[in-house]
This record gives structure tokens, sequence and C-alpha cells, in this order.
């Protein structure tokens, strides 16, 4: 792919997501979010060759992240002469630690089976009993939690792998 094809993709993709997670992160300040989004896809763009569109959401989310954070910083360094406003920037820690394992859950349950997939995601997403699982898949009982356990013991080692624990 191209360099403005793979940004294309990455907005089209990712851009509500983000301004959406900027927004709260920077207390409703539109303008500012959209500022955020912006240098955030320019610095996308000047890494085009390296990103896969379908796998970018993590980078682009800490990226975000990290301006948020330098911004209040700069903020909180400078002594303002005129305060405009006061902004509350929630904690961003918890938020965009979970933002970053979801995305993580989700390249790693791609990288599952589709008969592993399907059972974790009737089961733990769509909360379905092994019976009504079995149902919807068209498969034993006894098949379900077959492929749960393995599916929950490969879904563990791939996470493992990549750094991410459980509580």
């Amino acid at each position: 792919m191209d360099d403005d094809t793979v940004i294309r993709a990455l907005y089209d993709r990712y851009r509500r997501p983000l301004f959406g997670y900027v927004l709260r992160s920077v207390g409703g300040d539109r303008q500012y979010a959209e500022d955020i989004v912006q240098e955030t896809m320019t610095r996308a763009w000047k890494h085009s060759a390296d990103l896969d569109p379908d796998r970018a959401g993590r980078w682009l989310f800490t990226v975000a992240r990290n301006l948020v954070i330098s911004g209040q910083r700069k903020r909180v360094a400078r002594v303002t002469e005129v305060p405009i406003e006061d902004r509350e920037f929630p904690a961003l820690g918890d938020d965009i630690d979970r933002v970053l394992q979801v995305w993580q859950v989700v390249e790693v349950l791609h990288g599952l089976s589709h008969d592993h997939r399907q059972v974790i995601i009737e089961l733990f997403y769509r909360r379905r009993t092994v019976a009504e699982a079995a149902v919807v898949l068209g498969v034993p009982p006894g098949t379900v939690k077959s492929r749960s356990y393995y599916a929950l013991h490969a879904l563990r080692a791939a996470l493992e792998e990549r750094g991410v624990t459980g509580p």
C-alpha cells in the first residue's frame, strides 16, 4: 500500500474512536481533541511505511495518549498569566491501559481458530451458557466445553507472550 492509502485507511477506521478517547482525556475540549487527533495522524503519516491499518490501533492510541500527557505537562510547567479556563484531565492510566488491553485481546482473538474464537465470543462476550452456545453453534455441549478449554489456554498463552496479565 502507498502512504496515502494507508493514511486514508487509518483515518477512516480509527478517527472516531480515537477522537472519542482523546475528547474524554482532555475534559471535553473538542478543538484540542481535534488537534491531538490531527497530530496523531500526522505522526502516523510519517511512519506509514511501518504501519498496518489492521493493527495500528494500539500505536495510534499510545501516540494520542503521549500527546495529551505532553500537552498537560507543558501547561503545568508554564505559569499562565491570565487563566482562560481550568481544564481538568482525568486520570489517563487506567483508561488507556484498559483500551490497550482490549486492542491486544482483539488481536489475539483474531489469531485463534474460527471454532475457538466463536466459542469464546458466545460464552464470554454474549454471555451464553454452555447449552445455549451449543445450540447456537450447532455442536454438542461437550464440544463447547472442550473448545473453550483449549481456546482459553491459547488465549492466555498469547496474552502472556505479549506481557498482558490478568487481575
